[in-house]
């Protein structure tokens, strides 16, 4: 299929999850991007295996999670085996229970996840343009020109704004000269996505033993695996392995016989921790792993890339639109690089932990972890926390420059996740949610407290007047059914609260009043809107 258009807004590099997301949080936003990759097509084969709570988020707000969790598959639990004997067993069905609606981790391929974001792509008129690559490409202030390769077929094209989404070789990055520091983890790793007569259950199973590791993922078929692991020094230089050729090593890591009944896919791959040095230039925007890779600890690779393109998307659309002024484009690298660098320091520790076959360390795994696990996993807040980091639902951008606190709350704050909270809507005598109430694109004015109609006359013709659709607006009044809501908030009787939720439903402003000229200041001064014509 060859590009017709000359011109267009947006132009992404890459088809993968973080690119896919990118055009179709663009497509909320009635932004028609165009979308590259170099592959011929979508492919069966991917790394990434696990969906985040936060992940599932956005795609609840897409109008797509169902699809994922009628074809996924629930994590049971985490089980960690050393030297063949079972060592501590965490339960992870429902673990963030109340946290999000999504209270555990979901086992749903990067293919499928690729194939539906396809979906989402196609319904709303916007093809991946498959087996093309960009050669070359030069921007100065008004604009960029690519020249792309579609089999012998050199082409020009002209863009405003160009995102590189082509993993960790993108020729984006490299064409920016953008150093991407890092290291890369001695030896092979290998991956296996296996069907097996061994009954391991819904569980991960992580086994541990002087001879490396293993872990096996369940997979959404019935007895089917991903199973991924560390290879010893030895095969460093041996080429086109076969599960055959790994299959004694990997039952010496487990201590038990691995009955194979059929093999997927099979590969070898070096495992890196790296992160570009910058994630913008000029009009050119990094995110996934053409930004940062590292080791798959914790299953958050493919989610961060989600996340990357779900805090670039609303920002680049509203100045597509003209809705909101260019600088807010600053807040997507100064909130997103120091979460990718976390996450390395994070999984880069662990894995060393996990990998290393230090003697002291190797005593503290077999004998501390697994007193450590339990004892951790009996404390509900220690479990919390856990899942706040795995499942990405605690990032916040408190420090952003587009976060604006002016409350005496401590619990939550300007920067936070909006929390989810249910809500009893008074009258239709139903059950919602406050992440519902954000379903909408745009951002959305939740006031909370007694107000006048007179009051709540006036929020609503400001909204109209000025920011129409941009800003969409629910009122809570206090209710018995609803105090929860109200404590979580630390909101007494006869006091208010009002909070503006970005488009990522993440809290902009949060004010102990519900003062129009304030929100009003925000939304000019702080996230930069472009004043209304009307």
């Amino acid at each position: 299929m060859t590009i017709t258009q000359q011109h267009t807004e947006v132009f992404i590099v890459g088809a993968g999850p973080s690119g896919l997301m990118m055009a179709a949080q663009l497509l909320r936003y009635g932004v028609q991007p165009l979308i590259i990759d170099s592959r011929q097509g979508p492919t069966s084969h991917s790394k990434a295996l696990a969906v985040q709570a936060r992940s599932l988020e956005i795609y609840r707000q897409m109008g797509v999670v169902d699809k994922i969790l009628a074809e996924g598959k629930q994590a049971g639990g985490a089980k960690f085996n050393n030297e063949g004997a079972e060592t501590a067993t965490l339960t992870l069905a429902n673990v963030g229970e109340g946290q999000t609606p999504y209270p555990f981790i979901q086992m749903y391929p990067q293919s499928k996840n690729e194939r539906l974001l396809l979906d989402f792509l196609t319904l709303n008129c916007c093809p991946v343009y498959w087996d093309t690559t960009l050669v070359s490409f030069s921007q100065n202030k008004g604009g960029l020109g690519l020249q792309l390769q579609t089999g012998n077929q050199l082409q020009n094209i002209a863009c405003n704004w160009l995102i590189g989404a082509d993993g960790a070789h993108s020729a984006v990055r490299k064409q920016l000269n953008i150093p991407f520091n890092g290291d890369t983890y001695p030896h092979q790793f290998y991956l296996a996505d296996i069907k097996i007569a061994n009954k391991l259950g819904n569980d991960v199973d992580l086994f541990l033993s002087k001879q490396g590791f293993a872990g096996f993922f369940p997979m959404p078929d019935e007895d089917n695996y991903r199973v991924v692991g560390n290879l010893p020094e030895s095969f460093d230089h041996k080429e086109n392995l076969q599960i055959e050729d790994i299959l004694p090593h990997l039952e010496a890591v487990m201590h038990q016989p691995l009955r194979i009944e059929q093999v997927n896919w099979f590969t070898t791959y070096k495992l890196h921790q790296r992160k570009a040095e910058k994630f913008r230039e000029q009009r050119c925007f990094l995110i996934g792993d053409a930004a940062h890779i590292h080791s798959p600890v914790g299953g958050q690779g493919m989610n961060t890339g989600l996340q990357d393109a779900y805090n670039l998307a609303w920002k680049l659309a509203g100045v597509v639109n003209n809705q909101l002024q260019e600088n807010i484009l600053e807040s997507y690298a100064a909130e997103r690089m120091p979460v990718a660098k976390e996450l390395l320091s994070t999984t880069d520790r662990l894995f060393k932990i996990i990998l290393s076959q230090n003697w002291f360390i190797s005593l503290l795994k077999h004998w501390l972890l697994p007193v450590l696990l339990k004892w951790a996993w009996a404390k509900p807040k220690l479990r919390d926390l856990f899942f706040k980091r795995v499942s990405q639902t605690g990032i916040s951008y408190r420090d952003s420059q587009i976060s604006l606190h002016l409350s005496q709350s401590t619990r939550i704050k300007a920067g936070d996740r909006l929390p989810y909270l249910k809500v009893f809507d008074e009258k239709r005598q139903q059950e919602t949610d406050l992440h519902e109430w954000c379903a909408k694109p745009g951002f959305t004015l939740i006031c909370l407290g007694k107000l006048k109609e007179l009051d709540l006359f006036t929020v609503a013709k400001w909204i109209t007047q000025k920011y129409g659709a941009n800003l969409n607006f629910f009122y809570l009044p206090p209710s018995a059914r609803n105090q929860h809501i109200f404590d979580a908030f630390d909101i007494r009787e006869g006091q208010k609260k009002a909070l503006i939720i970005r488009p990522d439903m993440h809290i902009g402003f949060l004010n102990d009043v519900v003062d129009i000229d304030m929100m009003d200041n925000y939304l000019l001064n702080v996230v930069r809107f472009l004043k209304s014509e009307a």
